[in-house]
């Protein structure tokens, strides 16, 4: 019976190490590594404390955490405990938005260029009472910004165009609580005219968005003729992109994808 005592309990390093090993091959990470983990944890109670150790360092490789392991050899402090960085709203993007130039050109002379800022969802009042300000400063129109109050847990996207030394002038914009990736050939595009803000003239410039697996886009134009666009992949943004400039003396038709 003494024997069978020191065998069971005296377990040396090397016994701990494959243990660990043998525990760590066993555990699933899928899409949900936390609830896998647990499930396997559950179908192994004989080595529930080995799993315990490996889901522990799932976990920190999943989530950024700061980890301290206790329970192994050489640990000596049991009062250990997991510290998850704190998201402040700088690092959320919520006063600073996630800025990418998509196109740019010049137009009769006139330096022009395209943008699209991501800003992240404020998560309360006062956050969203400080983006409104930032928007307001960062040049948005008025007319495109909702109350204070409708930015709370909702992302926002705004692209524009500055068209030489003139303010500038939003193109697509919209708040989500949460992206919905496109898909195949679906499209979303606005068309403005490629000129000074108060400008009537004709829808020379698209700007518009597709899934990330597009590779072409074509944009037509009421003269018969096409262009093919611009892709960009935008900080911040599920979806790809693009923009297309008509000749002069056409304006907007469609556009499409085309492969």
């Amino acid at each position: 019976m003494m024997g069978a005592d020191r065998e069971k309990h005296d377990m040396t390093h090397t016994d701990i190490a494959f243990l660990l090993a043998d525990a760590a091959d066993e555990v699933e990470i899928g899409i949900a590594p936390v609830e896998a983990v647990v499930r396997g944890g559950r179908r192994r109670r004989a080595r529930r404390w080995a799993v315990a150790t490996a889901t522990a360092l799932v976990l920190a490789g999943s989530t950024g955490a700061t980890l301290a392991v206790t329970g192994l050899p050489g640990h000596t402090d049991r009062n250990a405990v997991v510290v998850a960085k704190p998201s402040t709203p700088e690092a959320r993007h919520v006063y600073a938005p996630q800025i990418t130039e998509v196109a740019h050109g010049t137009d009769h002379g006139t330096s022009w260029r395209v943008v699209v800022s991501v800003w992240g969802a404020p998560r309360d009042k006062a956050e969203a009472a400080g983006q409104l300000a930032a928007m307001r400063r960062y040049g948005l129109e008025r007319a495109v910004l909702p109350d204070g109050r409708h930015l709370v847990g909702m992302t926002s996207y705004y692209s524009g165009l500055y068209y030489g030394d003139h303010p500038l002038r939003t193109a697509m914009f919209n708040r989500v609580e949460k992206w919905e990736p496109l898909s195949g050939t679906d499209l979303m595009s606005a068309a403005l005219p490629l000129g000074e803000a108060a400008s009537d003239g004709p829808e020379r410039l698209v700007v518009g968005t597709v899934s990330t697996t597009a590779r072409q886009v074509r944009c037509g134009w009421k003269n018969g003729t096409s262009t093919m666009a611009e892709l960009r992949a935008v900080a911040g943004s599920p979806v790809t992109w693009f923009v297309c400039t008509a000749p002069d003396r056409t304006s907007y038709e469609n556009a499409e994808v085309v492969r």
